[in-house]
């Protein structure tokens, strides 16, 4: 089930919301577990029962954890919990990968190759396996107490707003709201704001945008033009950021219906002007969550240069493969840990004494060529699609080819999206906020309409959602992949 389904917008969450607010206090940890379970179930009865195997799995570890708190036997819980969720998390998700990489092996050595492990990757697992080792760690470390309660671990690991696509939430800032938190009208306004915001972002933005970009990356590379190629890498960035950046927008409005604050995971990462600025602004759970349980652990930037820069391509190499099982996601966390290197080495005076405009178009360089990685389906189309993007293209543009997707409607949602990204909309809007609140005493009327107007606006990105997914059926989930 997705957010942005016309069953989860106007039958699930409806009625969780309804329940939620009419039952006893004390019961709705245990019915927002079951909403959560039947959330995920609906994807395949089998991927539930191998969350709930994790989340028992996880209380125990945590139990032995918290019961010699420091000690040895406290290490060698810890060790196993790791183990096992690592384990866990590599056989369904990396076990055909490496069946495949073998293959090749044995092919070159004349040996018989190994079988199709057949494995189907679970949706979420990479999430959820992460709050596991995250609540374990935490308990560990002595951050965050052991939990008794099973259910409250479970509505932990498997609390349906950010199942299935984040934020990564650490156990000690859920734990907390767990056992206790508060929902008053401001808050509920707001996640109800935010969750549209992200609706429109994944529906209207997003969508739009990985229609276009389905369309050049499906096409033979033989058949692009450069003209096509770059406008297809454009707009996979911008797919690939109103998707991710809109499920958590709607991940954090849900929370917050529910009285819970998750985590900002993005920053208007495009407006970065170096690959380290990138990764404070992007995937903000994910980066921060390898920098406090393996960069630091490793020994970060405290040891010697040689073994930080081994740190960090280590990090970034764990990184592409957590995004998936595939070379080219391995490249994609190397380009990013090499860039990241070669700024440590300058000491930050690359890029930051160049002109500020070009450490803009150095940062968008760099990342927009790692993202032809991070959509190939393999290293060969990657390599002949970087080809095209450099002028080795055999054809010239067709205008039949553009006349499908190039309009007026996709030009109006490529400006909204570039306006968005690069944070002008917010910009506006906050500005417009503080005049209004400056002009509260002179003028009511004034005030009062554009708060109207405002709702107005979230009610007409809400029906427009709502008629783009009951009429299209294109609705793609790029999570499925990580």
């Amino acid at each position: 089930m997705l957010f942005s389904s016309p069953l989860f917008l106007f039958l699930f969450l409806p009625v969780v919301l309804l329940l939620y607010f009419l039952i006893w206090r004390k019961l709705r940890n245990y019915l927002l577990l079951v909403a959560s379970l039947v959330f995920f179930a609906w994807g395949g009865v089998s991927y539930t029962a191998l969350l709930l195997i994790s989340i028992t799995f996880n209380y125990f570890f945590g139990l032995g954890i918290g019961k010699n708190p420091g000690s040895r036997k406290s290490r060698i819980y810890l060790a196993a919990g790791v183990m096992v969720n690592v384990l866990f998390l590599g056989v369904f998700k990396y076990a055909d990968f490496v069946v495949d990489n073998l293959n090749v092996l044995t092919g070159i050595l004349k040996f018989k190759p190994f079988g199709d492990p057949g494995l189907i990757l679970p949706v979420g697992i990479s999430f959820y396996t992460f709050h596991s080792l995250s609540y374990l760690i935490d308990v560990y470390r002595k951050v965050a107490d052991t939990q008794k309660n099973p259910f409250s671990l479970g509505l932990y690991i498997a609390f349906f707003p950010q199942l299935i696509a984040g934020p990564i939430l650490r156990y000690h800032d859920i734990a907390p709201q767990i056992k206790a938190r508060t929902i008053n009208s401001t808050s509920f306004s707001y996640g109800i704001r935010r969750f549209i915001t992200g609706l429109g972002k994944k529906v209207l933005l997003a969508n739009n945008m990985g229609f276009v970009a389905d369309t050049v990356f499906g096409t033979p590379v033989d058949q692009l033009s450069g003209t096509l190629a770059w406008i297809g890498l454009i707009t996979y960035a911008l797919q690939i950021y109103f998707d991710f950046s809109g499920y958590s927008d709607m991940a954090i409005g849900l929370g917050k219906m529910f009285g819970f604050t998750f985590m900002e995971n993005f920053n208007y990462p495009y407006v970065s002007r170096s690959i380290k600025e990138f990764w404070r602004r992007w995937h903000i759970s994910l980066s921060t969550w390898f920098r406090d349980y393996l960069y630091l652990p490793l020994g970060g930037n405290r040891v010697s240069k040689y073994r930080t820069y081994f740190n960090l391509i280590l990090v970034f190499f764990i990184t592409g493969l957590w995004h998936g099982a595939s070379w080219t996601f391995v490249i994609w966390g190397f380009i990013h840990g090499t860039f990241l290197i070669i700024e440590r080495i300058s000491k930050n005076k690359f890029p930051n004494t160049l002109w500020r405009p070009l450490q803009h178009v150095y940062t968008l360089f760099v990342v927009l060529l790692a993202w032809v990685l991070f959509r190939a389906d393999n290293i060969s189309y990657a390599w002949s699609y970087y080809g095209i993007l450099f002028g080795n293209a055999s054809v010239h543009p067709d205008m039949m080819i553009f006349s499908k997707f190039i309009n007026k409607e996709f030009y109006i949602f490529f400006i909204i999206s570039i306006l968005s990204a690069s944070g002008f909309l917010v910009k506006t809007h906050t500005y417009l906020n503080e005049k209004m609140e400056n002009l509260q005493t002179q003028s009511v009327f004034l005030v009062e309409s554009y708060r109207i107007v405002q709702y107005i606006f979230l009610i007409g990105i809400f029906i427009a959602c709502s008629v783009y997914l009951i009429t299209s059926t294109y609705n793609p989930f790029i999570y499925y992949r990580f």
